[in-house]
């Protein structure tokens, strides 16, 4: 069961299109896991399409038993004026589009630019002896290779969104992150497993949004992969992992 969601405040945002790329791909990643947050998003879409265009009185008037576009052509009582149209005078003789053909065919000749392609669609990742599947947001994405230390694993999303990261972060069973804090924000989505820090339990779909106002430490007995966002770095308050905090600006 889902426990965490986005605020009503971002889901509006997320409806109206005003939230950066990469917040973007992560509440659409937790709408697709939420049926909850599914039913909230579909009723802020249909209130603001009415916003925007209202409520057409003529859908309302039209007889119901009308096929919906069926234009209404009751006033159209002469139409006899149709028997003396002349094609030929309204768009020329046959004879001035004789080289019609050929530029058609000129065209379909042409070579296919391979170049130019569809980005490749990645519809599950392996991790830890695992096949999870992605949301249908990041299938689009490409991802950078993986890179460790430890039970923590990271992977890049090439989506170019300022100084926001995306990222995908696997936790093997039993590993954990340095207790820190956020010089900005955080915001994780678990795609799979679970983790519990000091503000309680989190599971596949919850989404999570924290900042400087929060310490924690993330603790993962069965595994789990995440989802991330960052604006900024990390802030390491206990141990060596301190010993990172000079360079954390260049590793988030």
């Amino acid at each position: 069961m889902i426990n965490h969601h986005p605020t009503s405040d971002v889901l509006a945002q997320f409806v109206a299109g005003t939230l950066p790329a990469s917040v973007s791909v992560l509440v659409a990643s937790h709408v697709e896991l939420c049926s909850e947050c599914t039913r909230v998003v579909q009723a802020l879409t249909e209130q603001a399409a009415i916003d925007a265009f209202g409520e057409s009185s003529q859908e309302g008037s039209r007889d119901a038993s009308q096929p919906a576009g069926l234009a209404d052509i009751s006033g159209l009582d002469d139409v006899d004026g149709l028997d003396d149209f002349d094609t030929f005078d309204q768009f020329g003789d046959s004879d001035d589009y004789a080289g019609l053909d050929d530029c058609i065919n000129a065209i379909t000749a042409l070579e296919r630019d391979d170049t130019q392609q569809l980005p490749q669609t990645v519809t599950e990742i392996a991790v830890g002896g695992e096949r999870i599947p992605l949301p249908t947001a990041l299938r689009s994405i490409p991802l950078k290779e993986w890179q460790g230390m430890g039970k923590l694993s990271r992977s890049r999303l090439a989506l170019d969104d300022g100084d926001l990261r995306m990222s995908l972060l696997h936790i093997d069973k039993g590993g954990s992150v340095p207790c820190h804090t956020h010089k900005g924000f955080e915001i994780t989505l678990l795609l799979q497993g679970s983790f519990t820090d000091e503000m309680g339990e989190y599971r596949k779909g919850d989404f999570i949004w924290l900042d400087g106002q929060h310490t924690h430490q993330p603790v993962t007995e069965e595994g789990c992969v995440c989802l991330t966002v960052s604006s900024d770095a990390i802030r390491f308050t206990q141990g060596m992992s301190q010993l990172l905090n000079p360079i954390g600006r260049f590793i988030y």
